[in-house]
């Protein structure tokens, strides 16, 4: 769980900040006005990087704290501070919904294969994401449909490509779909992540092709001449790997498990940070995409379920 990622090296649960020591007095009780410009002089003098201003919308008066309605980064937050203006609470937990996905967690199913925790993929200062799926594998489509809208949320602070691994299992039209998206993604690379939106949902690779304005001559001719080039490259590093099954998410280098909702997955890349930027902190659903073609959500219950060889 990410709270408040932009205050970074602060993110301790249950975390409270001593602001006396910069010279606020502990014993005044603040009035909102007041407090208004204390917090938001503390939060931008002491937790945000450079070139991120918080500005405090509101606060509002309940009872033994004052609740600190912020904007940070056109992302809205809410903070505590004590009435003196003593202690600076980051956020508030929901401590009935932490122990109900605390239980969750523990009752789910662990996933397939050897893969570790996102959390415990090596930290760069741009993490590389590799996700390797089939271009007809339902749980792929699952994880692609998750993983776009983080990637997207990142921008060029990640090294983010999807992949495809080493073996076929949906017969010839996973083949030449797979040689088509290797094609856009190398030769008309901006163009990519907007016929990967348009293809997970619709299925259709000539509508996706007028839809994200592929140029379709270039396309024709990369699919004769170097697809399978560009596809092998793909297959080598899927073997590399040690990938099992569609989909596998590679952090750094490592098989990484996350949830497959765009929420989680911005987690789990931001946690291969050494220096966590501001756009980890942009609130992301949490839904996970429903399997297969098509828009909607489903339930986590097959958060592991993936296409191998063996299935």
């Amino acid at each position: 769980m990410i709270i408040l990622s932009l205050l970074l090296a602060l993110l301790v649960s249950g975390c409270t900040i001593p602001l006396a020591k910069n010279g606020i007095s502990a014993k005044k009780i603040l009035g909102s006005e007041e407090a208004k410009v204390v917090a938001e002089k503390f939060i931008n003098d002491n937790l945000l990087p450079p070139g991120t201003t918080a500005t405090v919308k509101n606060v509002t008066d309940e009872g033994d704290v004052f609740n600190i309605s912020l904007d940070v980064g056109g992302q809205d937050y809410t903070s505590y501070m004590s009435k003196d203006g003593s202690k600076f609470f980051q956020s508030g937990l929901d401590m009935a919904k932490f122990a109900e996905e605390k239980a969750a967690q523990a009752t789910a199913p662990a996933a397939s294969g050897e893969a570790a925790p996102a959390a415990n993929a090596p930290k760069t200062d741009k993490p590389k994401v590799e996700l390797f799926v089939m271009t007809h594998c339902p749980y792929g489509l699952q994880a692609e449909k998750g993983l776009l809208p983080a990637i997207e949320a990142l921008g060029d602070k990640v090294d983010a490509k999807i992949r495809f691994v080493h073996y076929f299992m949906h017969g010839d039209k996973e083949e030449q779909e797979t040689y088509n998206q290797v094609c856009i993604r190398e030769e008309q690379a901006a163009k990519y992540n907007n016929y990967l939106s348009c293809f997970v949902i619709e299925g259709d690779s000539g509508k996706c092709v007028v839809q994200a304005k592929v140029d379709a001559k270039k396309l024709i001719s990369c699919v004769a001449a170097k697809a399978k080039g560009y596809y092998k490259a793909d297959s080598d590093l899927s073997n590399g790997y040690g990938v099992g099954g569609s989909p596998t998410l590679v952090i750094n280098g490592v098989q990484s498990s996350a949830g497959r909702d765009a929420a989680s997955y911005l987690a789990g890349i931001c946690a291969a940070f050494n220096n966590v930027p501001a756009e980890c902190a942009k609130q992301l659903s949490s839904a996970a995409p429903a399997a297969g073609f098509g828009a909607g959500s489903a339930d986590n219950s097959a958060a592991a379920a993936n296409c191998a060889p063996t299935q």
